[in-house]
């Protein structure tokens, strides 16, 4: 509570997911009365504020893809006793964006991580460590800098090396209206959870896990939603300078909202193309610079579209079957 009684843990084997969940569950557990829980992960605050545990529940706890849901002795009990109270509600706020509290719960979660203890007391302690960080431009690009991004920018396709370090996986697929956020905020929530589940299985064998993405609209967005969901870093890869000029407000504003969020962004060529052709051969030379700097894929596809077969299909030819993961929307 601000200014008020503070509490943090540490688990030997655990996941930022799982962490996150938990220190949820456990405000909830220690404050009675009429709470807001403050959180900047989207994968908590979303299962309330849209609903995933209703469709969670309905299926007998298993996602869209009538696969289990991920952390369920975590979350059944924790939305058994949201529900019970009545009085709980949830809001999300960005992290590492400059609010007091959140900055205080990240610095005492980076601590209890490091030193595998917890502490707790009656008021917020003075004495920390620095914030969680990534890479080296973390969290830092504002709205008004998109267009004059320069920091770690990639001159062409071609460039040798990745600019970001981890294990990089691509999220790539299905855009509107099949992966549609907008028009069906239920279905999409369950592709998130399921996207939250597959990336907490690659992050147990790869603890360096690094999510990349373009942020186009529909599953390239998504990945970004599933990495802040599952307190992972991502890289966003821009084709030119601030591609989303052209979209509807809206969109623009949430592009620009994920922008700003991740924790750091390639920009692969300076020149905003002056023509359609243009644009269509800077995203071709994006889609190819990603399959060559990155360890694997997760293709979001129906199996039936043609275009999305052709993505899926040359990132198998670059990466090999082994290392591209088709996760079917439906």
């Amino acid at each position: 509570m601000p200014g008020g009684a503070f509490a943090a843990g540490a688990e030997a084997h655990t996941t930022n997911q799982r962490m996150e969940i938990r220190a949820a569950f456990e405000a909830v557990q220690a404050l009675p009365g009429p709470l807001e829980v403050v959180s900047d992960s989207t994968y908590v605050v979303n299962c309330f504020r849209d609903r995933w545990h209703e469709g969670w529940r309905r299926r007998g706890w298993l996602n869209s893809q009538k696969k289990p849901v991920a952390n369920r002795d975590l979350w059944e009990p924790f939305v058994e006793l949201v529900l019970s109270r009545g009085d709980v509600t949830f809001r999300w706020v960005k992290g590492h964006a400059g609010d007091p509290m959140n900055d205080l719960v990240d610095r005492l979660a980076v601590e209890a991580a490091k030193a595998q203890a917890g502490r707790s007391g009656d008021r917020p302690p003075t004495a920390l460590g620095p914030p969680d960080t990534f890479g080296t431009e973390a969290g830092t690009m504002s709205v008004e800098t998109v267009a004059a991004l320069r920091s770690q920018a990639v001159a062409t396709s071609t460039a040798p090396g990745r600019p970001y370090a981890g294990w990089a996986l691509l999220i790539v697929g299905h855009r509107p209206p099949v992966v549609d956020p907008d028009g069906d905020p239920e279905a999409t929530g369950e592709l998130i959870d399921t996207l939250i589940g597959q990336l907490t299985e690659v992050e147990e064998e790869h603890p360096d896990l690094v999510v990349v993405t373009g942020l186009r609209q529909g599953a390239e967005q998504l990945a970004a939603e599933a990495a802040v969901g599952s307190g992972l870093p991502y890289v966003v890869v821009l084709p030119w300078p601030d591609p989303a000029s052209g979209w509807a407000e809206p969109a623009r504003e949430r592009f620009l909202e994920l922008a700003e969020e991740s924790d750091q962004v390639v920009l692969l060529q300076e020149e905003v193309p002056d023509s359609r052709q243009g644009q269509v051969a800077a995203m071709a030379r994006r889609d190819d610079w990603l399959a060559r700097n990155v360890d694997a894929a997760i293709v979001v596809w129906d199996g039936t579209d043609e275009a999305v077969g052709r993505t899926y299909r040359s990132l198998v030819d670059h990466l090999g079957p082994d290392a591209v993961t088709a996760v079917d929307p439906r």
